[in-house]
């Protein structure tokens, strides 16, 4: 009788180890997935305001800050929790089985609460200067709409063909995926604002209270992440 507790322990310690590693993995990728996406709406969404304020950077220079921050934060948290930073690319993902929907409920919810910490930040330093570098159509809703879209569908696929195919040459999935959100903010920026990531439109909506237009941007990326992964899909269905 005495030796049953010890049988008990034995047989419960890989449960308990392994509950023990699940929390310590899923906290790791909650810290990489915070810290990135505050990074890149302090960086990106500050360069729009520090622009606004000085004239020094031009619209370049902020499109450029975007791509360089993603390309950087990719390399720096890529290994940890996969560089999301993006609800549309979590939600890809959870349609691609690549992650768990506890994970993805846990990755939006985190890039959503970094995007508004990071907003609040940038609002006690420079005051609400361009609405906190809010995602606003220049024109019609519609037009802002369908690029976003297209945006965040070419952004998606390269995502998912640079960092996830297993032929791909993950080592410079970094600067394809930077490089993308460069090129698209720079032409896209002037019409929408080029989100492609409904963090980065959510956080500056939200604590600017100019929020009239983020349904576009909370809509149309997912829409077109989700399009990119089901033509991911039957570009690779043999595979």
């Amino acid at each position: 009788m005495a030796q049953k507790p010890l049988v008990a322990a034995s047989v419960n310690q890989p449960s308990t180890l392994t509950s023990i590693d699940t929390y310590t993995n899923i906290r790791k990728k909650i810290i990489a997935e915070f810290i990135g996406t505050y990074f890149l709406i302090f960086a990106g969404t500050g360069a729009i305001m520090v622009n606004s304020l000085t004239n020094s950077l031009t619209h370049v220079g902020v499109a450029l800050t975007f791509g360089l921050v993603v390309l950087a934060l990719i390399y720096s948290f890529g290994h940890i929790s996969g560089a999301h930073f993006n609800p549309a690319v979590t939600v890809a993902f959870l349609f691609l089985g690549e992650i768990t929907k506890k994970e993805a409920m846990t990755y939006i919810l985190t890039q959503l609460i970094a995007a508004l910490a990071s907003s609040t930040t940038l609002l006690i330093m420079f005051g609400n200067v361009s609405n906190l570098g809010s995602t606003i159509p220049s024109g019609s809703w519609l037009q802002s709409f369908i690029l976003e879209y297209v945006l965040t569908f070419i952004l998606m696929m390269v995502i998912l063909t640079s960092a996830v195919h297993g032929k791909a040459v993950k080592s410079f999935a970094g600067l394809a995926i930077g490089a993308t959100v460069a090129l698209e903010a720079m032409f896209g920026g002037p019409i929408s604002g080029a989100s492609m990531n409904p963090a980065r439109s959510f956080g500056p909506a939200m604590v600017s209270g100019e929020f009239n237009s983020l349904w576009i941007y909370l809509v149309a990326t997912i829409l077109g992440s989700l399009s990119a992964a089901l033509i991911y899909t039957l570009l690779h269905e043999e595979e």
